[in-house]
């Protein structure tokens, strides 16, 4: 009986959080907790200006999917202003709620759903200019650290440069989920990195494609326990899913 109340309860909780009132709402607390963490913390952001230089230009800016926290003032800070991809699930609408308030818009889909739809959206934001555009190479379902390759294809076909941007904290929480999403406690140093603008040529070829991959999943796998080390010596894993990260709870 225990086991079915809590299933029940399951279901009414995932119900609440589809409705757009609850999302906003939600969306509305967690924008005044981020800035409380980040008006509380000091920043050492290495090469922020890099940020502020395409805050009006085309420009694809890629971070890990567990990495998301403490980006978004960060861009909000530099005055960036342009698109986020987000998955049309319901967790995907609730953060896009977010988003907003930190002044992103949204184009909903993925890899797994509408990604030629996204890719075409993507492309019309970078050619049309002054905007950029902000997605996680390796969400929503994973693997974690793994650079899918979508953002290579809105550079190889607009000429905007891909962005790396990590940031990592002196006091972090590691979630128990599959991307291992860093929380960022208050009164914390907030340390991150911005990469070198990366572009991708028109007439880059499948093998160059894939080494040009290669390299940028390596540097933005550098870039994040670079950071990490200064302060944990807790090792984000690579290729964990949400299936395969439940299987493998299971198992412990």
């Amino acid at each position: 009986m225990q086991k079915s109340m809590k299933k029940h309860f399951g279901r009414v909780a995932r119900e609440l959080h589809s409705w757009a009132i609850i999302q906003w709402f939600m969306a509305l607390v967690y924008y005044v907790l981020i800035w409380f963490v980040y008006f509380t913390s000091k920043k050492e952001i290495k090469d922020y200006e890099i940020l502020k230089k395409y805050r009006k230009r085309p420009a694809v800016f890629v971070f890990w999917h567990g990495r998301s926290m403490m980006l978004s003032p960060l861009i909000a800070m530099a005055g960036v202003r342009g698109y986020a991809v987000a998955s049309a699930r319901r967790d995907g609408r609730a953060i896009a709620k977010l988003e907003k308030l930190f002044g992103l818009k949204t184009i909903y889909g993925s890899s797994a759903d509408g990604g030629v739809s996204v890719l075409r959206k993507g492309v019309k934001v970078l050619r049309d200019g002054g905007n950029c555009l902000a997605l996680s190479p390796d969400g929503p379902k994973g693997p974690s650290m793994r650079f899918h390759d979508g953002a290579l294809y809105f550079a190889k076909m607009t000429g905007a440069p891909i962005i790396p941007v990590c940031v990592s904290s002196s006091r972090p929480w590691f979630q128990n989920r599959w991307d291992r999403y860093l929380l960022t406690k208050p009164f914390s140093i907030i340390n991150g990195s911005v990469g070198q603008p990366v572009f991708v040529d028109a007439n880059t070829d499948i093998k160059d494609f894939e080494k040009l991959r290669k390299k940028l999943e390596d540097l933005m796998v550098k870039q994040a326990y670079d950071l990490d080390r200064r302060f944990t010596d807790f090792k984000v894993e690579q290729d964990l899913t949400p299936n395969n990260f439940e299987e493998k709870a299971k198992r412990i």
